[in-house]
Parts: C-alpha cells; sequence; structure tokens
C-alpha cells in the first residue's frame, strides 16, 4: 500500500491523539484481525485490516487506513484486495482540495477523483461510526447475494 509520510501543509499535522483513541475504538469490535498505530509503512495513520472470516473467498485483503489532524481534516480509506489482483475502494475526506468542497467521498470502485460532495459529523466518533455502518452494509452485501 503506497503511503506518503508527509502531511499536506494544508491538513496539518497528524493528530495522534485522535488516531490513538480511534485505534483503542476500533481494537473493541470484532471486525478486525490487526490494528497497527501508526506503523512504519503509514506513520501517520492507523491501518486496521478486517477479519477476512467476514468476506467470500476471492478477498485477500480489506482494511481502513485512518489519517486525522490537528485541523480536524481526515481521509479514511477502505480498501478490497482480491486474488484476482483487482480492488474495490473508496475514501471519505474532509481538507481543502480544488476537485470538491472540504468534506466529500470518493466512490467506489476505484475512488476515483473528482468525488461527490458530503457532510460529516463534526466529532470523529460520529464520522468513524458513520463510515462503519456503510462499510457493514457492503459487508453484509456479500452474503445476501
Amino acid at each position: 500500500m503506497p503511503e506518503d509520510t508527509a502531511d499536506p501543509p494544508s491538513r496539518g499535522p497528524t493528530d495522534t491523539e485522535i488516531l490513538d483513541r480511534i485505534a483503542t475504538h476500533l481494537l473493541r469490535s470484532e471486525r478486525f484481525d490487526d490494528i497497527q498505530t501508526r506503523p512504519e509503512y503509514a506513520p501517520n495513520a492507523v491501518v486496521a485490516d478486517y477479519d477476512l472470516e467476514y468476506y467470500p473467498g476471492g478477498v485477500t485483503r480489506a482494511y481502513l487506513r485512518i489519517r486525522w489532524f490537528e485541523t480536524d481534516d481526515f481521509s479514511i480509506h477502505y480498501s478490497e484486495q482480491y486474488q484476482t489482483n483487482n480492488s474495490w475502494e473508496c475514501r471519505w475526506d474532509r481538507h481543502p482540495n480544488d476537485h470538491n468542497t472540504r468534506e466529500h467521498f470518493h466512490p467506489p470502485p476505484d475512488a476515483s477523483t473528482p468525488g461527490d460532495d458530503a457532510e460529516y459529523p463534526p466529532e470523529w466518533r460520529d464520522v468513524l461510526a458513520s463510515v462503519l455502518s456503510r462499510l457493514d452494509e457492503r459487508i453484509e452485501a456479500f452474503w445476501d447475494e
């Protein structure tokens, strides 16, 4: 997973306190098999790998990469990797940019830019709850088919 290690100046410094809280929150969920806070390959993020038992056999990895900044800007990237070397990705963002409003969603299957303008709650817990709820719907849809 390619990762830029420098925070863009417009987003401000990484909010390590919020990232630690997010990691602690995610640790309470049975969804995840592994949660890493600021790993060497993503020092500005929490990376949470989903338990693959929630997915059909063709999925080789599913993860969230969450970045949060002291400005309350964020990026929450979800990716599913498949045996066929394909992926399904989307991203929830809040940051200044020239392609959308500050709050926007990059839709699946490839998290294309520009995305769709969106509105997110101000509190990180509410943003995360909304994202996890949408991803739960995605996972449930695998089994409803």
